[in-house]
């Protein structure tokens, strides 16, 4: 899962990238850097390291999570006519894309626009994005309304077909995300990369003051909720940061000061897997446990595949615990013996949580 951090310059992009990274990365206070950041973290699951307790392996292995802090988006950006083309480089891999909005008040770090707003920049920010996408729609129809009708091609058909509604979709302000879209009409536009068919995440960056206020003034933000594959949180990205270059053992104890029940990485995460529709699988051996990220509904043959595609390709079963069961019967031998473990064909679809030991045929 790879996800973009976006932001206007002083939004505390950096400061929230350093917060889910633990790295240290230099924060500009003057917002003249022009740098890209990338990272990979472990996804925290304390599911993990209770299956550890009961297969006792050698070797712990997570599901990880990519974030590339991009450089932040300027208004000379806006007055050429569009993002940067590095930016909209870098966005049009990522998975999901996280807004950065700044909520935060210091006068020592004005805004670039001045005062705080940010349903305004959210705005901005998201319209951006929609126009990107729109020059790209633009372009690619003319192009195809020339082509059709000479090669009769019946891929390029439904794709000026597909793109036709795009560009309606566009031009009424409304991003990608709201169309509903068959399994063949995503793959057709997939190349592409848009940006407003991506799912987003809007993170409001509080004052540490503010935190006690946090699910209050949050809602400020619904109104964005209404788009598909749309969520909106609220934190301190400073204080995260700062619970982040703390020693592990007085991370607890500094959450518990400041009434946080977790630090931002875990609930990012998490409203990261639900925005994306993904869940976690366990598989287990005498050497490792380890958690694997697939999309929900995803049947077993090509959970298998996610390891490795020889699994995919001999796919003979799948021996299914969930992971309830597996902690409430202690043990494989005694999942077996009360009926928890189950055998399973190729369509069975991998639910969260499952521990699965795939057979196939090498």
């Amino acid at each position: 899962m790879l996800i973009g951090i976006v932001g206007l310059p002083l939004s505390g992009k950096t400061t929230l990238f350093n917060a889910l990274t633990g790295s240290r990365i230099h924060v500009d206070p003057f917002g003249g850097r022009r740098e890209t950041h990338r990272a990979v973290v472990q996804v925290p699951d304390p599911r993990l390291h209770k299956l550890a307790e009961i297969f006792l392996p050698e070797k712990l292995t997570p599901a990880t999570v990519e974030y590339v802090d991009t450089a932040g988006v300027r208004e000379s950006d806006r007055a050429r006519g569009g993002l940067d083309d590095e930016l909209l480089g870098y966005l049009r891999t990522v998975d999901e894309i996280l807004l950065v909005l700044r909520a935060f008040r210091n006068p020592n770090v004005p805004h670039p626009r001045g005062e705080i707003n940010p349903v305004r920049d959210a705005e901005q920010l998201l319209s951006d994005l929609l126009i990107s996408d729109l020059a790209i729609v633009e372009a690619r129809v003319a192009r195809l309304e020339k082509s059709v009708p000479k090669s009769h091609n019946e891929a390029e058909r439904l794709e000026l077909e597909i793109l036709r509604r795009f560009q309606r979709t566009l031009e009424e302000g409304k991003p990608l995300r709201s169309l509903p879209l068959e399994p063949e009409e995503r793959k057709a536009v997939r190349g592409y990369g848009f940006l407003t068919l991506k799912p987003t995440l809007l993170v409001l960056n509080l004052d540490e003051s503010d935190l006690p206020r946090s699910e209050d003034l949050v809602h400020q933000l619904d109104r964005f909720r209404s788009d598909p594959a749309t969520s909106t949180l609220a934190l301190c990205a400073q204080i995260e940061m700062e619970i982040a270059q703390l020693d592990p053992a007085d991370r607890q104890t500094f959450l518990e000061d400041l009434g946080l029940p977790e630090p931002a990485m875990s609930r990012l995460i998490r409203a990261s897997y639900e925005l994306l529709g993904l869940v976690t699988f366990f598989t287990y051996e005498s050497r490792e446990v380890r958690a694997w990220t697939i999309p929900q509904g995803t049947p077993a043959r090509r959970a298998a595949g996610t390891i490795h595609s020889d699994m995919e390709r001999g796919f003979i079963r799948a021996e299914v615990v969930s992971y309830d069961d597996l902690v409430r019967c202690g043990s494989i031998a005694k999942c077996r013996e009360s009926g928890a473990l189950r055998l399973e064909g190729k369509d069975y679809l991998v639910r969260d949580g499952d521990i699965i030991t795939f057979r196939f045929a090498a």
